[in-house]
């Protein structure tokens, strides 16, 4: 199979090149005369529409991670990492109903703003710093790095740098327009990606049947695909024995069973949907009704996401085992550039498109937040506190290339190890040891009147700490086995614990200590949030879009449960 794109692809590509770049002049040049304007540079003026927040949400969202991660995942674990997405829709729904209110009420623009608001400003500052560094070195580079190397190899394998230089300017292109350009160029992102990623389901489905004699029809393709794999279509994945394979308990470790659902994902997926500057930038962008409006749409759109990021992996899976797929490079991480090698002419390029346009949006909203985190809560309170707002818009100008020159720098021989580890592991890694303690400061911060400064700083530290602890430590700190699992050995002589687990009992703990150290304080802390239940009531149409959401993740849950 040639993998090289023809003359067709890359027409394609140019032609959504040149529609995003010419939309977004379009909409920036409109707004021109409010440039110099801040609040219009980093929070679009308050007044986006809910399909650009939905939109704009899940193209910042789904990325390299997802198209190609995500796609190894399905490949190696099945249909069992889409919970990582129907669960996500869940999550959205929390934050639109009990979340945003409380940040709209209290006017919040950034995260560290929130921390300086409800705490103090140490706490702001600590988590600014740590929130840049996270961004920069975890988030744009893994992003950076596994589009490059995705598309370079379907492009021949000669291109890495090129790509890589041409993702970064592409994205710089459309986040120096600032937030509005950003979340509605996102709107075509989306609708490239979607349409991208569900003719490359299409496809891989078509192919199956076409090899396996049913005929070049998608819905029998998935028949096949649950006839020679139905393990690969069940989403809880079974606890291992004694007698399990290796196999069978790596795919444990990774995605432990039951347990995932008590602990690790719900923090994962409510750490980064109700506390993350992507979040907050676009809520912010409208009023509460259009801010849960536009939440909820991303969280139906979640919905599709296993079918245009996983699917294609349990194909591609199928294809292998039976000796349709000779070469997967890569490892799981080349399922999906596998699956793009069957699509004709043209349609290739559609796909890359989608790819790109996933990358892209990604690393534009990411820089964005980087700009607006660097430029209102650091530069602005502790560099230089005179700034105006036409200066405040050129710092984060300045900010949103430094990001990305950083990322290129970091990820152009891959300094940080991320193709050792793989893009999904990687963000998973570093962003897991810090997430419990983020979510129970976050989460306590608003709904608990008592909770204090010090058990805030505390909490992130302990957080951080015991995650470390549980992940590295286990056997010292448990033994071999606990009341609520087996530790089982990972093929080298040691054992491990379950990462989803570990971060359940980091964010248990942590949230025991900071509930302990905040009785010691006043029975209501001077700076907790005004809280009353009009702020979380909500609409028929609002009930109606959660309503029809629930229905159809628990039909999912009872098909393939």
């Amino acid at each position: 199979m040639n993998q090289n794109l023809a003359f067709a692809d890359y027409a394609v590509f140019i032609i959504y090149f040149i529609v995003v770049s010419v939309y977004g002049y379009t909409i920036y040049h409109k707004r021109k005369k409010d440039e110099q304007d801040a609040k219009a540079y980093f929070l679009a003026e308050g007044n986006l529409t809910w399909w650009a927040i939905g939109a704009s949400l899940i193209a910042s969202n789904i990325s390299a991670e997802q198209f190609i991660g995500m796609s190894g995942e399905g490949f190696f674990l099945g249909i069992a990492v889409a919970a990582y997405e129907w669960l996500a829709a869940v999550a959205l729904i929390i934050v639109a109903v009990w979340f945003i209110p409380v940040y709209l009420k209290n006017k919040i623009y950034t995260m560290p703003q929130f921390l300086k608001t409800r705490y103090n400003e140490s706490t702001a500052l600590i988590m600014a710093v740590f929130w840049l560094f996270l961004y920069v070195f975890v988030n744009l580079t893994s992003i950076l790095y596994l589009g490059a190397v995705a598309i370079n190899g379907l492009a021949g394998g000669e291109y890495l740098h090129v790509i890589m230089v041409g993702l970064a300017l592409f994205a710089l292109l459309i986040s120096l327009g600032g937030m509005k350009v950003v979340a509605y160029t996102d709107v075509i992102q989306v609708a490239v990606l979607i349409i991208g990623g569900l003719v490359t389901s299409y496809i891989a489905l078509t192919t199956v049947g076409q090899y396996f004699g049913v005929g070049e029809n998608a819905i029998a393709g998935f028949k096949v695909l649950m006839r020679e794999a139905p393990e690969h279509f069940k989403m809880i994945i079974p606890k291992p024995t004694a007698t399990s394979s290796q196999l069978e308990i790596d795919k444990y470790l990774t995605f432990p069973g039951l347990m995932s659902y008590v602990a690790g994902i719900w923090i994962i997926n409510l750490n980064y949907w109700g506390c993350n500057q992507y979040i907050t930038q676009r809520a912010l962008g409208a009023d509460l009704q259009t801010a849960r409006t536009g939440i909820l749409f991303a969280g139906m759109l979640k919905l599709l996401m296993p079918l245009i990021v996983m699917l294609p992996g349990i194909a591609a899976y199928v294809l292998y085992q039976n000796g349709h797929l000779p070469q997967l490079v890569g490892g799981k991480d080349g399922a999906y550039s596998a699956v793009l090698t069957f699509l004709p002419t043209g349609l290739k390029g559609l796909s890359v498109a989608a790819l790109t346009a996933a990358i892209v949006a990604s690393l534009a909203g990411k820089v964005n937040s980087i700009s607006t985190i660097y430029t209102l809560d650091i530069h602005k309170k502790y560099i230089q506190k005179e700034a105006g707002e036409k200066q405040q818009v050129n710092i984060g100008r300045i900010a949103v290339f430094a990001a990305m020159l950083l990322a290129v720098l970091f990820t152009w021989n891959d300094i940080l190890g991320i193709g050792g580890v793989g893009g999904f592991t990687y963000i998973q890694k570093y962003t897991g040891f810090i997430s419990p303690g983020v979510f129970a400061m976050f989460f306590l911060g608003m709904f608990w009147k008592r909770t204090t400064g010090t058990a805030a700083i505390v909490g992130v530290i302990l957080g951080f700490v015991l995650s470390v602890l549980f992940n590295e430590y286990a056997p010292m700190l448990f033994g071999n086995e606990t009341l609520l699992y087996t530790a089982y050995p990972n093929g080298k002589g040691a054992f491990e614990i379950p990462f989803h687990i570990c971060m359940g009992l980091s964010f248990f703990f942590t949230m025991l200590a900071m509930i302990g150290i905040s009785f010691a304080g006043p029975k209501v802390n001077p700076k907790a949030f005004e809280i009353d239940s009009e702020m979380f009531k909500v609409k028929p149409q609002t009930t109606v879009l959660i309503v029809i959401t629930l229905l159809i993740i628990v039909a999912l849950y009872v098909k393939f449960w």
